[in-house]
Parts: C-alpha cells; sequence; structure tokens
C-alpha cells in the first residue's frame, strides 16, 4: 500500500491511520504474527510518529478482540471487514473515510454499503471466541461465560503495583500526578493503583524510573497478596518470566528468601535491572536446589485470561495446542512438588479462564500427590478484577516423607 507522506509532523489522518490498520490486519489474518506486522509497518512507514504507531495498534488490537462480530457487522472477515465493521459500530461515518482520496481506503461497494443493516448492531453477534473452544468455555465459567467473553473485547485497564520497599499509596499516587499521571486505588487492594489517565507517560515518569510503581496486573497483584509469607521464608518463583511476582513477594516481605526459576533463562533477563530499581535482592537459579517454603509456578497457559491484552492469541491457539499446554502444567506440578518442604506451600497459578487449566489441573494433582491438600482457590475474571487469573494454594503434609 503506498504510505502517505508526513508533511511538517503532522499525524496521519485517522482515514489513512484505518487504510494502514487494513493492511496490517489482512497480514494478521494470513498468519503473520500481531506483533511482526505492526513492527513491518512500523519500519516501512517512517513517516510515522509514535501518536501514529499508538493508534494503529489501538485500531488493529480492537479489531482482533473483536474479529468475528466486527466481521459480521462489516461483512467480511478481512482488514477492510473488520475496519467497516470498526466505522459502523463506533458511529463513523463512512463516507467521510472510505473516499478513495489520497491515502484513505477505496470507496465502499455497493454490496459493502448495503450490508449494514440496523438488526446487526445488537447484542445478536457473535460471542467472539473460537467455535472449538465454547463448549470447554461455558462449562468453565457457567452462567459467567457470556459477560466474561464480552468484557475480553474491551481494551484492558493500565494497573501499578506500588513498590512498598519504598513507598506507600498514597506517596506513589503523589509522585505519578507530579508526571501528570492519575491513579486511583484498588477497593480490594490499596496497593493495586489503575492509571485513570495518561497512561502512556508511565513508562518515562520518575515513579516508574525510580522503582516505586512497576506495571502489573490487578488480579496477580491479588494472587501474590493471598500467599502465606514471612519473614525469612525461602521462596521459589519456578516459572518466573520476567520476574514480576518475584517482585511483588520480595517487596511485601524484603526479608524473605526469594529465588528466581524459569526453563527459558532468558525471560529473566531484564530482572537483576528491575530488582536493582525496586530496591530488592533477587537471586537468579538455574537449577534450585534443595526445599522452599513456599513454591510458586505460574505455568504455561492458555493465556485465556489475558487476551484482552494479546487478542491474536485467542485466534492463534487450536485445541492441540490447549492439550499439550495442559500436559506440560501436569509436568510441572510434579516437579515442584519434591521442592516444597514438610509443611510448605505450593501456589499453583494461570492466566486461564479455562477449568481443564484449573480446578481439574489441581484437582489432578492432589490424587496424584495425596501428601498436599488445597487450601483455598480462586478465579478471578474482568468482571471482579482485571486479566483472568487462577490462584489454589496447597499445603505439604508435616510428615510427608
Amino acid at each position: 500500500m503506498p504510505q502517505p507522506e508526513r508533511r511538517r509532523g503532522n499525524p496521519v489522518t485517522p482515514a489513512a491511520r484505518i487504510a494502514a490498520a487494513i493492511t496490517v490486519l489482512d497480514e494478521i489474518l494470513s498468519g503473520l504474527p500481531a506483533e511482526q506486522a505492526l513492527l513491518r509497518w512500523s519500519r516501512a512507514s517512517r513517516f510515522a510518529g509514535s501518536g501514529d504507531r499508538a493508534a494503529l495498534r489501538d485500531l488493529v488490537f480492537g479489531a482482533l478482540r473483536r474479529r468475528d462480530s466486527l466481521a459480521a457487522i462489516g461483512g467480511a472477515r478481512t482488514g477492510r471487514g473488520l475496519m467497516i465493521g470498526h466505522a459502523r459500530a463506533s458511529g463513523l461515518e463512512l463516507a467521510r473515510i472510505f473516499t478513495g482520496q489520497g491515502h484513505d481506503p477505496a470507496v465502499l461497494t455497493e454490496a459493502e454499503a448495503a450490508h449494514g443493516v440496523p438488526e446487526l448492531l445488537t447484542d445478536n453477534l457473535p460471542d467472539d471466541l473460537p467455535d472449538w473452544l465454547r463448549p470447554a468455555w461455558h462449562e468453565s465459567l457457567g452462567d459467567k461465560a457470556d459477560p466474561v467473553a464480552r468484557a475480553l473485547t474491551t481494551r484492558a485497564p493500565v494497573w501499578l503495583r506500588v513498590n512498598l520497599a519504598k513507598s506507600d499509596p498514597a506517596g506513589a499516587m503523589a509522585a505519578l500526578a507530579a508526571d501528570g499521571i492519575a491513579t486511583e486505588a484498588a477497593a480490594a487492594l490499596e496497593s493495586a493503583l489503575r492509571v485513570t489517565a495518561n497512561e502512556r507517560a508511565v513508562a518515562r515518569s520518575a515513579a516508574y524510573r525510580e522503582g516505586i510503581v512497576e506495571l502489573q496486573d490487578l488480579s496477580p497483584q491479588l494472587a501474590c497478596a493471598a500467599l502465606p509469607l514471612a519473614e525469612g521464608d525461602r521462596v521459589l518463583d519456578y516459572c518466573a518470566g520476567g520476574g514480576g511476582k518475584s517482585l511483588a513477594l520480595a517487596s511485601r516481605v524484603p526479608r524473605a528468601k526469594v529465588l528466581a526459576h524459569d526453563a527459558a533463562p532468558a525471560r529473566m533477563a531484564d530482572l537483576p535491572a528491575r530488582a536493582d530499581r525496586a530496591g530488592v535482592h533477587i537471586a537468579i537459579e538455574g537449577r534450585p536446589q534443595g526445599q522452599f517454603d513456599l513454591v510458586m509456578a505460574d505455568v504455561p497457559c492458555s493465556g485465556s485470561g489475558t487476551w484482552r491484552r494479546t487478542p491474536h492469541a485467542k485466534w492463534r491457539l487450536t485445541s492441540a495446542q490447549l492439550r499439550e499446554v495442559i500436559a506440560l502444567q501436569a509436568q510441572i506440578l510434579d516437579e515442584v512438588a519434591a521442592k516444597v518442604r514438610p509443611g510448605g506451600h505450593l501456589a499453583y497459578m494461570t492466566c486461564s479462564v479455562l477449568k481443564g487449566e484449573n480446578q481439574d489441573q489441581v484437582s489432578a494433582f492432589l490424587h496424584r500427590q495425596p501428601s498436599f491438600s488445597l487450601l483455598h482457590q480462586q478465579l478471578w475474571t474482568p468482571l471482579d478484577a482485571s486479566d483472568g487469573f487462577y490462584l489454589a494454594v496447597m499445603k505439604a503434609d508435616a510428615h510427608r516423607a
């Protein structure tokens, strides 16, 4: 697609952004990963500023969250169909966008113009779930299945975790406000702050650079706050990834000895710098030795609870991949069981809302490992927290071998 010239630093027009979204979406729908498609457009579009790139990302991710419903409104499951659906659903004037002039999208065909019948703009639209997953989705969530599916079609809020090793919620909110970032504390956890204005400025703020706050969704913050943890405890974060939960626990109880491990150590590459910024110590372990008071396993999963943030993953997941990840979860649980000291705790976590990865997985583990007992479990969804997230806390028998 020919790219518009950037004149005197002016942003790309809204219509040209929609044209760009059409191109990027067609690449994604053809199988290119979303981030790769966006990066390709950015590299080919040096004229585009940060505002243009952010606006394009919002258009693309918004369309992927509602792929099937926007396709129904727009008349086709193509980049153009999704953007026509987006324009109709947003109440935009199509004639002013699809002009065919300059870098605007081509004028609507007669068939495209005739498709937008009013009855499509109702609740009788697809639920934006993969067809093969729908039965398991409804079995997992019951009467919450449809509301959760609808919630996952909206943009996710930005949440921050106050680093209690450096500040308190009031101090963090004041520091953020000094950089024009408005926040509000979560009712369920005052150290969790929702960004209500100027979210794109967080990474540039003094509060973030100085380690007063970290980006972390509300649901895992609630899960970390619910873990049994005391001064001097030896803690293993077995599937640490970027280390956000390790940092949360070290911030909560500074004298706990937190060790981070991941099967792909490169994922933890930024953790030492993040820990230094936060003013806490995290040990990185290639092969964790001995037993621990608390083992935390936030295992690989479908990511179904995070599909607001990674909507492309919703459409790329297959039933075979889900079966494979469930088998991997069981393997990891059995691996970490031996690392929990007698009387210690095992925290199993996923960012999934599916019963097969959560309650069923824990039930199967307890059947295989009768020396563990379930203390409590909880599933958070966008209806009561933010991302979908599951936690099960289990305790090892104090007298087990």
